[in-house]
């Protein structure tokens, strides 16, 4: 049997942990409202929360996530991820030619910078082709994601 203190301290956990689920959630920006400045930068984060360059790394090389290796090289991931893409440029040096909010624009649409460019929108739902059924109404990526993509990208530089 548990006792009283034990009972409110979880009750107070799980409220503490709702509480900040809802909070995270109340802060991020969705797709359709995010706010490009110039047609060159989103300088505001998607969620107000900084970005976590290691899980961006994660993301950024994972071949089910952002798979950016795919078309992208970085000369500093030669050693640990094997076939990097050269459709792309390569992002070497990146943090040092184009700001966060440039950068976050990149990541959630490029296509407002190059309406050519065969990198996908990662934040996006709208305005897409020949989205599979499954993945309709959804971002390749979350807010929290593009966040930490950003905050990889830049510490890529000279």
């Amino acid at each position: 049997m548990s006792s009283p203190l034990w009972t409110y301290r979880m009750a107070l956990g799980a409220a503490v942990a709702a509480l900040t689920v809802a909070t995270a959630l109340a802060g991020t920006v969705g797709p359709g409202d995010v706010e490009i400045v110039d047609d060159s930068a989103i300088p505001a984060s998607l969620t107000g929360v900084a970005g976590d360059p290691v899980a961006g790394k994660d993301v950024f090389t994972g071949r089910k996530l952002g798979n950016c290796l795919a078309c992208h090289q970085v000369s500093s991931l030669m050693d640990e991820q094997q076939f990097h893409g050269e459709v792309a440029p390569p992002l070497d040096g990146v943090a040092d030619r184009y700001s966060e909010g440039e950068l976050r624009l990149q990541v959630v649409n490029s296509k407002v910078i190059n309406e050519d460019t065969l990198m996908p929108a990662f934040y996006r739902v709208e305005g897409l082709n020949r989205v599979n059924e499954k993945f309709e109404g959804k971002t390749i990526l979350t807010a929290q994601q593009v966040e930490d993509v950003v905050a990889y990208l830049q510490t890529l530089k000279e």
